[in-house]
């Protein structure tokens, strides 16, 4: 992980009118994700500063790592409520499969979005030729009138579109004069950026949208703050443009954005909801097999002896903070 103590130097091209006091700057905690060889995540969202970027509420960015020695991704069947897992990929392949009898395969540059709602359980593991895996898993809150909708999936190939000195995947939401045809609960916007290096790039945007970048590669400076690799750097609405700064190296991030989520909500382990009682319930029928999350058929764990199904934690005796944004 890049330390951004010192302030790299940038060529700018025109002058930045935002103020740098407007954005925020989250940097990542690394989190195990599984057993002894467990790969290490850099996670932004929740954090204690911020819980949500519009809907988008979790924000883990990984690798690249070298599969051979982390072990790679070998995630057991494990249960979601209440929301959309958005899985996005720049080097590697994943194997999804999931109770809704969805089998697919995660490729860079292809957006794969589950839908939990009510309930739903996946399992996601590398697949056997991955010797490099490198990529983000992001959550998106469902708002309470779609909380307990049925469960789906959906794959998208967005194709890249020159916007100014940038080229751009949007994967979900409009940017760029690029529409993606996968529906949302809220107003979303979700893009990869690749932008050369010692470049500025400003871009017009929606101004009740909330907007991020997640910096993948290289050092940004982001309506006037900097961020380095693995950094999420939000900006509060109002803006109807934002400007990114490369430095000398070419840069490739994340763009999220979307409306406030005006909605509290109960975030634990795996499962959302809007009270304890609730998530208490999601965890007693994750734990008690019930029909609420199904069976994965055809996962086998990478290990002899291996979990093929994830146990929920133990749920503390008391009232679980709500998260706002």
């Amino acid at each position: 992980m890049s330390n951004i103590e010192a302030d790299p130097a940038f060529q700018v091209c025109e002058p930045d009118v935002h103020d740098p006091a407007d954005v925020l700057v989250l940097q990542p905690r690394e989190v195990p994700l599984g057993g002894p060889r467990a790969m290490t995540v850099r996670r932004t969202l929740p954090h204690r500063d911020r819980s949500f970027v519009g809907a988008w509420c979790f924000v883990d960015h990984y690798g690249p790592d070298e599969v051979a020695a982390s072990g790679g991704m070998d995630v057991p069947p494990h249960p979601h409520t209440g929301l959309q897992t958005v899985s996005w990929l720049f080097t590697g392949e994943i194997e999804h499969r999931d109770t809704a009898g969805n089998h697919a395969v995660v490729r860079p540059g292809e957006l794969n979005l589950m839908t939990a709602g009510h309930g739903i359980a996946h399992a996601e593991v590398s697949t056997s030729d991955t010797s490099t895996l490198h990529g983000v898993q992001l959550w998106v809150v469902l708002p309470e009138r779609d909380a307990h909708c049925a469960r789906a999936f959906e794959h998208f190939v967005p194709e890249p579109v020159s916007a100014g000195s940038a080229t751009v995947r949007v994967f979900l939401g409009s940017f760029a004069g690029a529409d993606s045809p996968v529906a949302t609960s809220t107003p979303l916007l979700g893009a990869e950026v690749l932008l050369p290096g010692n470049t500025t790039w400003h871009v017009p945007v929606d101004d009740t949208f909330e907007h991020a970048v997640l910096v993948d590669e290289g050092v940004v400076r982001f309506c006037g703050r900097v961020a380095g690799r693995g950094a999420l750097a939000i900006r509060e609405p109002g803006a109807t443009s934002l400007t990114v700064q490369s430095g000398p190296q070419d840069v490739r991030l994340l763009l999220l954005g979307g409306e406030p989520f005006p909605e509290e909500v109960i975030m634990w382990w795996n499962f959302i909801g809007r009270s304890t009682n609730e998530i208490r319930d999601q965890r007693a029928e994750w734990m008690a097999h019930s029909d609420r999350f199904g069976a994965v058929a055809g996962y086998e764990p990478a290990s002899p002896g291996g979990a093929t199904r994830l146990p929920a934690p133990d749920l503390p005796e008391i009232t679980l903070r709500p998260r706002r944004r």
